[in-house]
């Protein structure tokens, strides 16, 4: 086994080989370039205002995240109590409720008016809900956001600067305290 390059500097060659190094330990600088060069800090003042940015961005993906656990739970509360249209030929809304064995007494307010004494089926299927453009459109968009401010919370903390690395932390917590009771089981992406 040949051992020639035990005693070389490794440092050297490593540095030599790649065009953009990349710091592999936290930094300190208040000039470290946030998502592009124009944005680069230059002063104290400019660096903790950055710093409040990025902790108003991770604020930001928390409540995405939230306001998407709301919707979602909004969107399938409206799939499983959605009434349908009765067409003319075919059996009555209360007609087709009165049959079923799984409804409960209820009034049923129609295009007819108030039938007193029907039975009003609710969905409880644990399924997925079917597609539907007014729903998927908007979730997708929404997902669209969650993931560039994730992406670009992402891009601050490989800069390696500690205070953007705290900022993003900061922000996450505080985000979390505000609105994290809206994020239920699975829909955490951390």
């Amino acid at each position: 086994m040949d051992h020639s390059m035990d005693g070389m500097d490794m440092s050297s060659t490593s540095s030599s080989s790649s065009p953009m190094t990349m710091p592999m330990v936290f930094s300190d600088s208040h000039t470290t370039s946030l998502f592009s060069n124009d944005w680069t800090p230059n002063s104290s003042g400019a660096y903790a205002g950055t710093c409040i940015f990025l902790i108003l961005l991770a604020i930001i993906d928390r409540s995405l995240f939230a306001l998407k656990a709301v919707m979602e739970r909004r969107w399938r509360a409206a799939y499983l109590n959605r009434r349908y249209i009765a067409i003319a030929g075919r059996t009555s809304e209360a007609g087709r409720i009165e049959a079923d064995p799984n409804a409960k007494l209820s009034t049923l307010i129609s295009a007819c008016g108030i039938e007193e004494n029907v039975k009003v089926v609710h969905n409880v299927g644990d399924g997925s809900i079917p597609w539907r453009f007014s729903v998927d459109f908007p979730r997708a968009g929404l997902v669209l956001c969650i993931v560039g401010v994730s992406y670009l919370l992402m891009l601050a903390v490989m800069t390696q600067n500690i205070g953007y690395f705290c900022s993003v932390l900061t922000g996450t917590f505080l985000g979390e305290l505000a609105v994290g009771r809206y994020i239920t089981g699975n829909e955490h992406p951390h």
